[in-house]
């Protein structure tokens, strides 16, 4: 098999595969050792780049994947929107601030510090993707405990939970918005979750 064969093979399997492929299980799949099949990615890489194409080939730690080229972002970005929104109601922001901070935390915790139930706030939550079921707690009933998801992160803006604003104690946070709230001074704070 000529070099330009097995570059045609590497991009269908790239474009089939659409998680980065490892160089390795390629060299595997067409008979050839990891090495050539290295030297091959590579240069197919640098062809992608002469041609300046509007795909480019990332190398990601001996693994490639076909990613679209930086400089295109901007007509993606016109072409992919408007995305979809979904907002979070004032309830839902609660609740959420509480499953963030207080994570692992049961469907109980989260109504004591509420005061109310929270079952069809936390159903949607689990709907949109952006709260799951992390386990099961040792206490009587042994109920669901909840964390967030990557999903979260990714719709906040944070790479990870330690990114989240410093807050010293969550239930005075959410009665202080609540007062702001019953006083009208504050208005009805939504998101935006492009899912």
């Amino acid at each position: 098999m000529n070099s330009k064969t097995i570059k045609s093979a590497f991009e269908s399997m790239m474009y089939v595969w659409g998680e980065p492929l490892k160089a390795k299980q390629a060299g595997e799949v067409l008979d050839i050792d990891e090495q050539e099949a290295l030297e091959l990615f590579r240069e197919l890489k640098d062809e992608y780049d002469q041609e300046g194409r509007g795909l480019e080939i990332r190398e990601i730690n001996g693994a490639f994947q076909f990613v679209t080229r930086e400089k295109n972002a901007e007509y993606i970005e016109r072409l992919c929107t408007p995305v979809k929104s979904k907002r979070l109601s004032q309830s839902a922001l609660e609740v959420l601030a509480i499953v963030a901070y207080r994570q692992p935390v049961t469907k109980g915790e989260i109504e004591a510090i509420r005061g109310i139930k929270c079952d069809r706030v936390m159903e949607g939550l689990v709907s949109k993707g952006i709260v799951e079921p992390v386990g099961r707690s040792q206490a009587v009933g042994r109920p669901v405990l909840y964390g967030t998801t990557d999903l979260f992160l990714k719709n906040f803006g944070f790479s990870s939970l330690k990114d989240l604003p410093e807050i010293d104690d969550i239930e005075y946070a959410i009665s202080a918005e609540e007062d702001e709230q019953n006083s009208g001074d504050y208005p009805d704070a939504q998101i935006s979750l492009d899912i």
